[in-house]
């Protein structure tokens, strides 16, 4: 048996998971960022041996821990390098967990693991090469290669949300401009909305959707409007799809998978978001003559991290 710790901003969810990729049980707590790493690690621990007691899985039965985080990992060693919104950077998690626990332990990025989820028990189950994408507040990759998770030569590998497909009217939160997260994330989708509407684009009923307040749109807002009709939703949705198009496009052409996973909140759009892009990306392929790979939608959801996360042990 395997257990699998999902970190997030708002919550630490940790399954039990068995062969098969399947969640046996699972608990769910508050993440308490501001109180500091040990508080987590607390957390974590303590999730972990109520999962223990309650499946009655001795220390012996447990194979290996894995973690995934939303940030950037140092893969060798566990050692988160930098956690957006946790307070986490140069945090030795795995390092701590193991201690306890005496198994071995594993962390990475939270894109590369719901990618490897989906491998595990999900829409690429069978496929040895495939690229999943995350489209949520940002933008997040995981890349299979051969059967095996592919961090690059560094560990940084995987950052597809970073690869740049045009000039944007702000800067990515990495300072550059252009980056595939500020065009096809859900923030990317509001700012544009919000942007229009404060340029006087008045051919649109989302404000009336929120209430006349602007700061309470949200991704779905935008896709619900969109299928209704609404002409600045529409171009909205239009644009986002042309961007993560070119940024597919190049994925396609460099790494060649079979298929190509769209995850994330706003993949819960389904065939709305992913028929346009499919289209988009067919126009704009290198070489009509050849065979590409698929593109389709995520399967497991919520539960990626979790089984993510515990197999991370059979990637090394």
């Amino acid at each position: 048996m395997r257990i699998g710790v999902d970190l997030g901003g708002t919550n630490i969810k940790v399954g039990a998971v068995n062969d098969k990729g399947e969640i046996v049980f699972q608990n769910t707590r508050p993440t308490k960022a501001e109180k500091g790493v040990e508080a987590i690690v607390k957390d974590i621990i303590e999730q972990i041996e109520e999962i223990l007691q309650r499946t009655n899985i001795s220390r012996e039965q447990l194979q290996s821990i894995g973690i995934g985080v939303p940030g950037l990992v140092e893969k060798s060693t566990g050692k988160i390098i930098h956690l957006t919104n946790l307070f986490l950077d140069n945090v030795d998690l795995g390092q701590k967990i193991q201690a306890y626990f005496h198994k071995p332990t594993f962390v990475d990025n939270d894109a590369t693991v719901a990618g490897l989820a989906e491998k595990i028990a999900g829409s690429t189950q069978g496929v040895k090469n495939s690229i999943f994408i995350t489209l949520g507040t940002g933008v997040g990759g995981g890349i299979i290669i051969n059967d095996k998770v592919y961090n690059g030569g560094h560990g940084w590998g995987s950052e597809i949300g970073h690869i740049v497909v045009g000039e944007n009217f702000y800067d990515c939160n990495c300072g550059r401009n252009g980056c595939l997260e500020t065009f096809a994330s859900a923030t990317a989708l509001i700012r544009y909305v919000k942007k229009r509407i404060e340029e006087g684009k008045k051919e649109s009923f989302i404000l009336e959707k929120v209430g006349g307040k602007i700061d309470q749109i949200e991704g779905k807002t935008i896709i619900d409007a969109a299928r209704e009709g609404d002409i600045l939703a529409k171009e909205a949705m239009d644009r986002l799809i042309q961007y993560l198009a070119i940024g597919i496009v190049n994925l396609l052409n460099v790494l060649d998978p079979e298929k190509v996973v769209i995850g994330g909140g706003l993949s819960k759009a389904g065939d709305f978001l992913l028929n346009p892009l499919k289209e988009e990306v067919q126009k704009r392929l290198s070489f009509k003559e050849v065979t590409y790979g698929d593109i389709v939608l995520a399967r497991l959801g919520n539960d990626a991290g979790i089984i993510g996360a515990a197999f991370l042990g059979e990637n090394v």
